[in-house]
């Protein structure tokens, strides 16, 4: 293959990448079958918990969160993530939906997918979510969620951060930021 073929394969895979990133139906998420996001959501807290006892303080002590159930991610140099998911409030009640994207660049090539808890410390976090869009700069960590991950973890800038990998294989050393959005219920 010469290289004046290789740049438009190059380019119309990461065309495909993204397009099906940012389809949740290409991912199993279907916007009219909202009660089968809030049972992955529940289903996903079960994992993380399982996962890593310790994050039950968070649970405990957030005044809310977010949780993105699956988020797809997919990249050969530029790369595209997103997931839906839903918000709770200390109680347990049901805020609202969410929605995370995300944008990198980078040396990048695979696939993956991955859950994302985001905690909220205090009301002033969640509102500050609640009343626009919450954004993370390349900066942002997030922690990987595996036996007492969480026991040493602590809030930056309100926020606490965890995924949990589901599978795929992804090469990265990359930069970019997440976007999450809130819906309120109808």
């Amino acid at each position: 293959m010469n290289r004046k073929s290789v740049v438009p394969t190059v380019f119309l895979t990461i065309i495909a990448l993204f397009v099906l990133t940012v389809s949740g139906n290409a991912f199993g998420w279907d916007p009219r079958k909202e009660q089968s996001l809030i049972e992955h959501s529940n289903e996903a807290i079960q994992a993380f918990k399982e996962k890593d006892s310790t994050l039950q303080v968070f649970f405990d002590e957030a005044v809310g969160w977010v949780v993105y159930p699956t988020v797809a991610k997919g990249a050969v140099g530029i790369g595209a993530a997103t997931g839906s998911g839903v918000v709770y409030n200390a109680a347990g009640d049901l805020l609202g939906k969410s929605r995370i994207t995300q944008v990198t660049i980078g040396f990048q090539l695979g696939g993956q997918a991955y859950s994302e808890i985001v905690f909220f410390e205090t009301e002033n976090d969640l509102n500050h979510f609640k009343g626009g869009n919450l954004e993370f700069a390349a900066q942002a960590s997030a922690v990987a969620v595996t036996a007492r991950a969480a026991a040493d973890a602590n809030y930056e800038k309100g926020v606490a951060i965890f995924t949990m990998a589901k599978g795929g294989l992804m090469y990265e050393a990359s930069i970019g930021g997440q976007k999450l959005s809130f819906e309120p219920l109808d």
